[in-house]
């Protein structure tokens, strides 16, 4: 149990842009004593600057975990990018849950995904982390996070440029949420106090089709996209041939075959409840970044 006033919170991987945009929205909020970890705690002088406490904490060195947690009452678990090696990001999430039960963390907040389950690509860790959560025992709020719109700002150039916009996703919507809002969703979990355990989903405040989404990208561009829709399988494989690592294209393929299935297109008040704001709409999101998209 902490023995400061306020209640200390730490964000890992605050060195990244979700956690680094999660660690300014809990300093921002004042209520809690903030500690920023990453493995390089040297490069967050910027939030050291700002009132954070820094320590080192890297999932790849677990004996670091148990003395970064120490003294923590609410943890911020964002979860980690190693996508290529099977089974390492879940060893690491197990490993720091359990080093925030043994270091007296009372409440983890974990960043997930919609429609987690055994078996599929990237899924299937989010899928055993709530699992280990849920048998730790521990408070916790697991953050279903919906696919990021700021995803589209790595697509949508090259279907500006091609005319095409091709997903795997057919008549199925999206719910994208921006990286920004599912940070500050987080940071608001963070320094809330509930302390007992639920699961929510963050989204969007509107589903969108992938010919919507072509749709404003012509807008915007002024130049004709149209959505073409194609088979997960070839998905994969196109995505493979641009040269994407296979962890990340066949992440991407599971969103698409999620999608179709309609399991994005939830929509929920999370965004607004957890952070007194609603959630920037993708096509005000798409405006504000419309250089970036005709790069």
């Amino acid at each position: 149990m902490a023995t400061n006033a306020k209640p200390v919170v730490l964000i890992t991987g605050a060195g990244g842009n979700l956690g680094g945009i999660a660690a300014e929205t809990a300093l921002a909020h004042g209520g809690a004593h903030v500690i920023a970890a990453s493995r390089h705690p040297d490069k967050l002088a910027h939030l050291a600057a700002k009132g954070a406490e820094l320590r080192r904490a890297d999932f790849d060195d677990p004996a670091t975990l148990e003395a970064a947690f120490k003294g923590v009452d609410r943890l911020l678990l964002v979860s980690t990018d190693n996508l290529e090696e099977p089974g390492l990001r879940l060893r690491q999430h197990r490993a720091a849950i359990a080093a925030a039960k043994a270091a007296g963390v009372r409440h983890i907040v974990y960043t997930s995904a919609p429609a987690t389950a055994p078996g599929k690509a990237v899924m299937g860790d989010h899928f055993w982390t709530e699992q280990a959560l849920a048998a730790s025992g521990l408070g916790f709020t697991v953050l279903r996070n919906h696919i990021y719109a700021d995803l589209l700002l790595g697509a949508l150039p090259q279907a500006i440029a091609s005319g095409a916009y091709v997903t795997a996703t057919g008549a199925g919507g999206r719910n994208y949420v921006t990286r920004a809002d599912a940070a500050r969703a987080a940071a608001g979990a963070l320094v809330a106090d509930f302390e007992g355990q639920r699961v929510l989903d963050v989204t969007g405040s509107v589903p969108l089709t992938g010919a919507e989404i072509a749709a404003l990208a012509a807008e915007i561009s002024g130049k004709p996209v149209s959505h073409v829709p194609v088979s997960a399988a070839d998905f994969l494989a196109g995505a493979l041939q641009g040269g994407l690592p296979r962890g990340l294209a066949e992440a991407l393929a599971q969103f698409d075959i999620d999608a179709a299935g309609g399991y994005h297109a939830i929509r929920t008040n999370v965004v607004e409840a957890l952070t007194g704001k609603a959630p920037q709409s993708v096509a005000d999101f798409l405006r504000a970044n419309a250089g970036a998209l005709k790069a």
